[in-house]
């Protein structure tokens, strides 16, 4: 005996308790051994596809590390060590592209010599020491 059940516009039967009760002993163990199948199967996929995914998680890291995290360091100390090796009287050039002479340094400002008076900027817009050719 079925019941009918209507899903989105669709009329579909469900069996009922009953129907699924009296499926045969040949039926259920089938279904059994099938279950065992799968279970068995799904298990050494599952660990192959495990094996898969942490390879190209480690892959996928190593590429992120040497294209992005290890040449922006090597940028992060450079600029580190410009910062440290300015002295008065540097030509140096900020982010903003203003280019003077440095006379006075204090741990966070500079005050650059401009062509037309002098300004006071964070130390660590100085993006590039200026050599005399």
């Amino acid at each position: 005996m079925t019941d009918k059940v209507r899903v989105f516009g669709y009329t579909r039967g469900t069996p009922s308790r009953r129907g699924s009760e009296q499926r045969s002993a040949a039926e259920r163990e089938r279904g059994d051994e099938m279950t065992a199948f799968a279970q068995t199967t799904t298990g050494t996929e599952t660990s192959q596809q495990l094996i898969s995914l942490v390879v190209i998680l480690v892959v996928f890291f190593a590429v992120f590390y040497f294209l992005l995290i290890r040449p922006q360091r090597r940028r992060q100390k450079e600029h580190a060590a410009l910062l440290t090796s300015l002295k008065r009287g540097d030509r140096v050039m900020t982010a903003g592209g203003i280019i003077g002479t440095i006379e006075d340094i204090d741990e966070n400002e500079v005050i650059l010599a401009v062509e037309e008076g002098k300004l006071r900027i964070a130390k660590s817009s100085i993006v590039e020491k200026i050599t005399k050719k």
